[in-house]
């Protein structure tokens, strides 16, 4: 009889520790200081940020004035944002000669690991490194993968992931 409850309350055991745990790490994950910027609307100024890429170089978004830029907010860690390189390698191939920046943000992770990803999965476009998460607060990223389409002006022109693809095709042409 003993062997029958530690068979049947083992697997249950297991089962709400591993939730206590993954409860645990996204609440010591998530930032617990106040945003100062929640998402932003259309129309309304990119946040000017100067991050580092994987090679060293700085990133500065106010020095890509001129032309539209992409920035696709990720982890290494996310099965979704892994499933949607594809996707981002086709936007880059598409847009990316027709002025289009791309810029993957890697959200708080370490470089070595971000870089270990970009070979792994041949990255065409720059990575950027948002170490402190600052960058995505400022943009109000709370889930990933997500992106953000700024115009040549450096206005946002939307946050809206699912209508990205359709304002590529409207302001710089169909593929």
């Amino acid at each position: 009889m003993k062997n029958m409850k530690t068979s049947f309350f083992l697997p249950r055991y297991a089962v709400l520790s591993c939730m206590a745990l993954i409860l645990i790490f996204a609440l010591s994950c998530s930032d617990t200081r106040p945003r100062e910027a929640v998402k932003k609307t259309a129309d309304a100024a990119a946040p000017d940020f100067s991050l580092k890429t994987l090679s060293g170089k700085t990133f500065k978004l106010s020095g890509q004035k001129g032309k539209p830029v992409l920035l696709i907010f990720v982890t290494t860690w996310c099965p979704s944002c892994r499933a949607e390189i594809p996707h981002y390698k086709d936007i880059y191939e598409t847009y990316g000669r027709r002025g289009l920046e791309v810029a993957m943000i890697d959200i708080q992770e370490p470089g070595a690991t971000v870089s270990r990803f970009a070979s792994r999965n041949q990255i065409p476009f720059g990575i950027l490194l948002d170490e402190q998460g600052e960058v995505a607060g400022a943009y109000g990223i709370v889930g990933v993968p997500a992106m953000v389409l700024i115009d040549k002006g450096g206005k946002i022109l939307s946050q809206d992931y699912m209508a990205i693809d359709m304002l590529l095709e409207t302001t710089l042409g169909k593929k």
